[in-house]
């Protein structure tokens, strides 16, 4: 059996060839993705480099999956920001879609011209437990309604809402799902629901409108987002199947050129002894996305929240130049810094700072409170202070002459006080971005996928342990 994995990502469409009867890659290649013109160009490129590669072969199963184009967009709604929007985005997140608005309360005329001006594909709406409030979700679903643009809605909100919400929805003519409640009782998450549905629209919906309609027609299996390949993937490195353990907790970074995700595989409890934890719990396995933090797509954005002058003083270059980069960048996806060049420095302490950056949202916060007993402390979020192991995968990290460097800005400093990064991690590479591949054949034999991983992973540990 010869599977073949395509992730037709937002720079780069990247292929890879698994022999499952010998629990091995045979090769992996990519090729620009071509979203403007047909995304088949850039999938045959690649399919042709891979053969160069390897020989020709003949693939038996086909599995893809994809964030070309941005990937899937969403606004999320809530009815208060700390427990139903927060709710609202850890499921969309965890489905593979880019939140890149949440509001919370009733939403204004101001945030509906928002919500149109950002174009998404999905509005998640949400707010209230099962038979609590319900005006403020039935009121925006009206408003919701009344916003130009062609998206669909996710109802996963306080369930004796359900009738009216269904009258709101069809007399408006947009497409529509009602699921279950992502929050049914206080501080109680149940995000699949929710979770599936996303997927659903994905699958219906942006394949068309991503021009992937042909390669569905090439394969059996649906085409999933990539994020939510990659955090299936990580999920069985983690925690194994029922006959192979994983190999545990860990902290994961896609630096991408249109964003920079982070996975948590950990339980995130406090470390210390006198921590009080807010807020709504945290899944043991929780993605972020940060929108503003790519490598080309966003490496204006990037720039803006890292600081031109600390990147200049770090490469001892000018802020100029640094600015013309990441501007080049932004407006030409596919340019390539050339090996050992000023370029290259500039983007390797880019992709440090899109590490540190989208780390710190991810990790839980800190922060001292006195009490009638004393000094504590409360939690919000996870604790990942003891996490063994930070993992880098996408380009940035892989192709980087200092991939240590770049996973570096993962760890705790008093730069980032209060922030619960990891103090002590491993460092472990994805060195040829088999995460997502490894999610889609998972889906069908998990030993394979796992084997594979952990074959991988301790290579490049004894590898980059041979070199440091």
């Amino acid at each position: 059996m010869l599977y073949l994995t395509v992730d037709f990502g937002s720079t780069y469409t990247k292929l890879t060839a698994i022999d499952a009867a010998r629990a091995k890659i045979l090769g992996t290649a990519n090729s620009f993705t071509t979203i403007t013109t047909d995304v088949m160009l850039g999938f045959s490129a690649a399919l042709e480099s891979l053969r160069e590669q390897i020989g020709g072969f003949d693939y038996d199963e086909l599995l893809c999956c994809s964030s070309a184009g941005g990937g899937l967009k969403m606004v999320a709604l809530g009815l208060v920001p700390e427990l139903t929007a927060k709710a609202a985005k850890m499921a969309a997140e965890s489905a593979g879609a880019k939140v890149i608005r949440t509001y919370a309360y009733e939403i204004s005329e101001r945030e509906q011209a928002e919500i149109a001006s950002a174009h998404p594909d999905i509005v998640l709406l949400c707010g209230g437990t099962d038979g609590g409030n319900k005006e403020v979700i039935v009121r925006n679903a009206a408003l919701i309604c009344e916003t130009p643009g062609d998206f669909s809605i996710i109802a996963a909100g306080n369930k004796s809402a359900a009738r009216e919400l269904e009258e709101i929805f069809k007399q408006s003519g947009k497409e529509y799902v009602i699921t279950q409640n992502v929050m049914p009782s206080f501080g109680r998450l149940d995000t699949e629901p929710a979770r599936n549905a996303i997927r659903d629209i994905f699958i219906k919906r942006i394949i068309d409108a991503k021009g992937l309609a042909g390669v569905q027609r090439m394969t059996k299996h649906e085409i999933v987002p990539t994020p939510y390949a990659v955090l299936k993937g990580c999920e069985l490195l983690s925690l194994g199947t029922k006959k192979t353990p994983g190999i545990g907790e860990f902290l994961a970074v896609d630096v991408g050129g249109a964003t920079t995700d982070v996975y948590s595989m950990a339980r995130g409890a406090p470390s210390l002894s006198n921590v009080l934890v807010k807020g709504l719990p945290e899944p043991y396995s929780k993605r972020t996305v940060e929108g503003d933090l790519g490598m080309r797509h966003s490496a204006a954005f990037l720039l803006e929240e890292a600081g031109a002058e600390t990147i200049a003083e770090a490469c001892g270059v000018t802020a100029d130049e640094v600015s013309a980069w990441a501007q080049k960048c932004a407006l030409s996806p596919e340019t390539l810094a050339a090996q050992n060049s000023r370029e290259s420095a500039i983007d390797e302490k880019l992709a440090g700072y899109a590490v540190e950056i989208a780390v710190e949202r991810h990790c839980g916060l800190l922060e001292q409170i006195y009490t009638p007993m004393g000094e504590m402390y409360t939690l919000t979020g996870k604790d990942l202070s003891e996490a063994p192991y930070v993992i880098g995968i996408g380009g940035a990290v892989k192709n980087s002459a200092d991939p240590v460097g770049i996973l570096r800005h993962a760890v705790y400093t008093m730069k980032r006080a209060g922030r619960m990064f990891p103090r002590e991690p491993a460092f472990l590479l994805d060195k040829r971005y088999i995460f997502s591949a490894m999610g889609l054949v998972g889906t069908i034999d998990p030993e394979l996928a796992l084997t594979i991983m952990k074959q991988e992973i301790q290579a490049l540990t004894e590898e980059k342990d041979g070199t440091e």
